[in-house]
C-alpha cells in the first residue's frame, strides 16, 4: 500500500521560512518523479516544484529563488524547503509521486501552509 504523509506545514509571517517533508511508503522516492503542488482556496492544484529520478529539478516561475526541492533517498522522503514566504503562498501543499513508466500516479493528503502579510 502506497502512502504519502506530508508534514511541516503550518502558520508563518511574510519573510519566513518553512521546510515540508513528504514521508513516502510503498514507493521509492529515487525511482519517481516526486512533485510538490499546492492549491488555494477557489483557485485549481498548480505545480509548485518537482526532482525526477535522475535529480532534475524545476520550478513555478512564482517560487523560483525561494523554494528548493530536494530528497533523500536513504529516508524515502522529499523536502521542500521555502524561503521568503509570501501571502500568496498560502494554500495546502501537496506531495505526488508519478511512475511515467508503469503509469502510476499517488497523492498525499496535503498540509495547510498559511501565510499571514
Amino acid at each position: 500500500q502506497v502512502q504519502l504523509v506530508e508534514s511541516g506545514g503550518g502558520l508563518v509571517q511574510a519573510g519566513g521560512s518553512l521546510r515540508l517533508s513528504c514521508a513516502a511508503s510503498g514507493v521509492i522516492v529515487g525511482r519517481n518523479v516526486m512533485a510538490w503542488h499546492r492549491q488555494a482556496p477557489g483557485k485549481q492544484r498548480e505545480l509548485v516544484a518537482a526532482i525526477s529520478s535522475a535529480g532534475t529539478t524545476h520550478y513555478a516561475d512564482s517560487v523560483k529563488g525561494r523554494f528548493t526541492v530536494s530528497r533523500d533517498n536513504a529516508k524515502n522522503t522529499m523536502f521542500l524547503q521555502m524561503n521568503g514566504l509570501k501571502s500568496e503562498d498560502t494554500a495546502v501543499y501537496y506531495c505526488k509521486a508519478e511512475n511515467t513508466v508503469w503509469g502510476t500516479t499517488y497523492w498525499g493528503q496535503g498540509t495547510q501552509v498559511t501565510v499571514s502579510s
